[in-house]
């Protein structure tokens, strides 16, 4: 239905209105209140003073002659007017999108911002580099790049403050995005260095070091406490962090193990002199890291982005991991020939010499 269609349908008969009103703008805006369910909330996600969407919304309301919202609902409810606006807004919107989209092909140089979120076990390794060649390719944009972690990326995306992002965890709904599987890395043991016997059972000695978890609101300490499930293994949690670095250090204190991977190994530098990495002595498992956007948008940008991403980690991080895992390679892939699929890998048992 076309936009005049809209406002024949859902308007009074007065014909005299500008459409001029019924602008882009406004229903970006509008979508980002129904989206978040408060004026306040929407302003402060499009970085706006409530006043100011409050002012949009009337304005909107007023060209249309309908309300929109009751506004005395707690959250705002739509009135029937909305609903049937929500669906063509989307619709207008969507299409409003892809011209932007073929007139962004034809022109790179007309991208205004890009903002990239990325994993932080990442960040140090490929982020420059990366950067620099998007900078190459589109001198005009303001790029801004954030890190942290996969959860909190994610839900920057999932609210628009993030184009693209480069993650372990994967949006709810991935079938309004484009998904690419840039790399998979193995779990590893990691353990205090020559703590580990060689001549005794790996897991017998385990027994008796404290372990030093990632914790559970991580996704990646909800990895490691899944395959524990998996395969029977019981590991008292007494000390358990958010942040790489500190379960590194804290398996150096204290003479402890932890499950971890190569990225993260790498991404402790001071600590790894001080560590020993090796297979893990139960059934392996792996995670996988995608680059992720909303379908539609970008173009083919995305899909070149992921394609330097896998060769910035080829060219960069996998001789790094040959050095301080040599026996993981096999298990660290890169590249388009991944098999395809969203779930983290189970791996056969591997049989392993504690050193």
């Amino acid at each position: 239905m076309a936009v005049n269609q809209v406002i024949d349908h859902i308007g009074p008969a007065d014909r005299q209105r500008e459409l001029a009103d019924l602008n882009f703008k406004a229903l970006s805006i509008f979508m980002t209140v129904v989206d978040e369910g408060t004026m306040a909330r929407a302003a402060s996600r499009l970085n706006m003073s409530p006043s100011a969407v409050s002012q949009q919304i009337s304005n909107l309301e007023l060209a249309l002659g309908v309300k929109l919202f009751d506004r005395g609902a707690r959250p705002i409810a739509l009135t029937p007017a909305g609903t049937l606006l929500r669906h063509h807004a989307d619709r207008i919107l969507d299409v409003v999108t892809r011209a932007q989209t073929e007139l962004l092909e034809l022109s790179p140089t007309s991208l205004p911002q890009f903002r990239l979120g990325i994993i932080d076990d990442l960040d140090a390794s490929i982020t420059p580099d990366l950067v620099g060649l998007f900078q190459s390719a589109y001198p005009h944009c303001l790029i801004s790049a954030s890190t942290g972690r996969s959860d909190h990326l994610t839900s920057a995306f999932m609210h628009r403050e993030l184009d693209v992002v480069v993650s372990a965890l994967l949006p709810q709904d991935t079938a309004r995005f484009d998904v690419f599987t840039i790399l998979q890395e193995p779990f590893i043991l990691v353990t205090a260095k020559g703590h580990l016997d060689a001549r005794r059972p790996v897991m017998e000695q385990l027994a008796d070091m404290p372990f030093v978890g990632f914790n559970d609101s991580m996704p990646l300490g909800r990895l490691v406490s899944q395959q524990f499930r998996r395969v029977g293994i019981s590991a008292e949690k007494r000390i358990a962090f958010d942040a790489t670095r500190a379960v590194h250090s804290m398996v150096v204190k204290c003479r402890g193990w932890t499950v971890s991977t190569p990225l993260c190994a790498l991404d402790t530098p001071r600590c790894l002199p001080e560590l020993d990495l090796s297979p893990l002595p139960f059934a392996g498992f792996s995670r996988r890291i995608y680059l992720v956007n909303r379908s539609g948008e970008l173009g083919s940008l995305p899909q070149r982005l992921a394609e330097q991403c896998r060769e910035l980690i080829q060219q960069q991080l996998l001789p790094q991991v040959n050095q301080i895992a040599p026996w993981s390679s096999d298990m660290f892939r890169t590249g388009k020939d991944m098999e395809i699929g969203f779930e983290d890998t189970v791996m056969a048992p591997t049989a392993i010499a504690a050193g």
